[in-house]
């Protein structure tokens, strides 16, 4: 006798059936083909290297962005830094002076953020502390909110570091590579 499927037997079935029968050979077949070319089902996942463009949001400004697995939290170039209150809460007041990657103009905008707390940094120059605010990007095709640490950062060669917070939630890194996909956010 037949043990009842919920009991480890077989489902009773109709001969013509059979290929509809989630036990077959067929249906087997069927369920892992349609998994397999469902879509996205091959994508890979995208590998970015270890500079990429951005933009920078709200001003679209694209630059330069190095992902950087050493750091935790994300830093962003601010010149100018003013901390002032509104409402009882700490925001700062900072001037973004940028190099467009597309068109090599200086680019300058004078932005106010609320800060979101502020870090010590422990470096070899000894402790800093930075404000830090949420600032938009754009990579690849998606906009990401961040929490960046505003500092000087005219002495550097990149003016935008991803941290690996961000880094977390893009992907992998591939630190051969750079310029691996061109920001195209609307």
């Amino acid at each position: 006798m037949a043990l009842p499927l919920w009991q480890g037997g077989p489902l009773p079935v109709r001969p013509d059936e059979e290929d509809a029968v989630p036990g077959s050979h067929k249906f087997r077949w069927l369920l892992l083909a349609s998994l397999c070319l469902s879509q996205g089902a091959w994508a890979a996942p995208t590998v970015y290297g270890w500079v990429e463009k951005g933009l920078i949001m709200p001003t679209g400004v694209a630059v330069k962005m190095k992902l950087d697995t050493g750091a935790l939290t994300s830093s962003m170039d601010a010149r100018s830094l003013q901390h002032f209150k509104r409402e009882g809460k700490p925001w700062v007041r900072f001037t973004l002076v940028l190099t467009d990657a597309n068109t090599d103009k200086e680019v300058s905008q004078t932005l106010e953020r609320q800060v979101e707390r502020t870090v010590t940094v422990r470096g070899a120059g000894g402790m800093e502390e930075r404000p830090t605010v949420t600032m938009s990007i754009c990579l690849g095709d998606k906009v990401y909110k961040e929490w960046f640490t505003l500092r000087d950062r005219s002495d550097m060669n990149y003016p935008v570091l991803l941290g690996r917070r961000l880094l977390a939630e893009l992907g992998p890194v591939d630190s051969s590579r750079t310029f691996t996909v061109q920001p195209s956010c609307d």
